[in-house]
């Protein structure tokens, strides 16, 4: 595809950087989907499969193997921060929340089924992404493509989670 065709479809610089994040963003957030029907199913299949722990462990390991590996979401992430002021678009956007409203409707589910304690699943939605995702995004670039220092640091934050929100027996 030339160049000329690339511009003729997106219109200018700034409209093309926006299709690039907004696919790159509903790439992951498929991606989220697919992880939390995995290993985030519904209450009664959890207790089935070894708990809530185990689950969230490992949706949150999966999760950090994707970061760890995805160029497509690490070249997102770059693109937004080098041209953050040419894209005001995102600081609004539906994918913006896109990734907690996947998390708070499981982490809602898990509350009524007494498996969390919490009040506002999009708050615990957002203190999760903080403890996992936007921990490894802070880390130096080297250390975001090693896989398990990335699982690991995933698996520490779900943990940090669930000693905050898991209910404590009475």
């Amino acid at each position: 595809m030339s160049k000329r065709t690339v511009y003729d479809y997106y219109g200018d610089k700034r409209r093309l950087l926006l299709g690039v994040v907004e696919n790159a963003g509903e790439t992951a957030v498929s991606t989220l989907r697919e992880l939390a029907e995995k290993h985030l199913p519904d209450a009664i299949a959890l207790e089935a499969h070894g708990g809530l722990h185990r689950a969230v462990s490992a949706f949150a390991a999966e999760l950090g193997g994707f970061l760890a590996t995805s160029t497509n979401y690490a070249a997102a992430i770059k693109l937004i921060s080098e041209n953050e002021s040419l894209l005001p678009e995102l600081e609004d956007h539906p994918l913006d929340r896109a990734h907690a409203d996947v998390l708070a409707e499981r982490f809602a589910h898990f509350a009524t089924a007494g498996l969390l304690d919490l009040d506002d699943p999009g708050l615990a939605a957002e203190h999760f992404h903080a403890l996992t995702t936007l921990r490894v995004l802070n880390e130096p670039a080297r250390r975001r493509t090693d896989t398990e220092r990335v699982r690991q640091i995933m698996t520490d934050g779900a943990d940090a989670f669930l000693r905050a929100y898991g209910r404590q027996p009475e």
